[in-house]
């Protein structure tokens, strides 16, 4: 099975298989007929990409519902390591942080539920990130968590003297004075 289930309800690791000869390799980054044999019912709508730097820090970003997204995330070029949060109040792994390396090496992506703050930070030269989406961005519904929130304790695996993180992203909340519309249903 080419999913991987973490102890957060919802959140998986696909990890497609890779046929390689001596021209290179291929792989199908997405199938819906395996997303759906595996139980996910999940009709992309967008895909964004993005290139950043070494140091560079993005996140913790999420859109409330109506608005919410489920994502799959990997990378194209480089290596990141993701960040995720669970949000939904009720979960039983709420307020819990989540991390991977996710490279063009290991091919490996993240499946991202509603009501989890992402975030990733760049740990070579430069990395592409692509993700899908399965709504469409809508600035008034975004919302975020701070990134060095202290009791998050994320090791972002950056110096801080290397840190390159956006204004935006420095003014967000602590979890715990978070407010979104989420809420954890099994």
């Amino acid at each position: 099975m080419p999913f991987v289930k973490t102890d957060f309800p919802g959140l998986m690791i696909f990890e497609p298989k890779i046929f390689e000869d001596s021209r290179g390799y291929f792989f199908e980054s997405y199938n819906e007929k395996v997303f759906s044999e595996n139980g996910m019912q999940i009709k992309f709508v967008q895909d964004n990409q993005a290139r950043s730097s070494y140091g560079v820090i993005r996140g913790l970003h999420y859109q409330l519902n109506p608005y919410a997204q489920v994502k799959i995330i990997r990378v194209l070029i480089g290596t990141i390591l993701d960040v995720v949060v669970d949000i939904r109040k009720g979960s039983p792994t709420y307020s819990r942080v989540f991390t991977i390396e996710l490279d063009a090496e290991n091919k490996k992506q993240l499946l991202i539920p509603a009501g989890f703050a992402h975030g990733y930070s760049v740990l070579t030269d430069t990395a592409e990130v692509l993700y899908k989406c399965d709504n469409f961005y809508h600035k008034e519904s975004e919302g975020g968590l701070l990134y060095n929130d202290p009791a998050l304790a994320i090791d972002w695996k950056i110096p801080l003297d290397k840190a390159i993180v956006s204004e935006k992203d420095t003014l967000y909340n602590t979890l715990s004075n978070n407010t979104n519309n989420f809420s954890f249903e099994r």
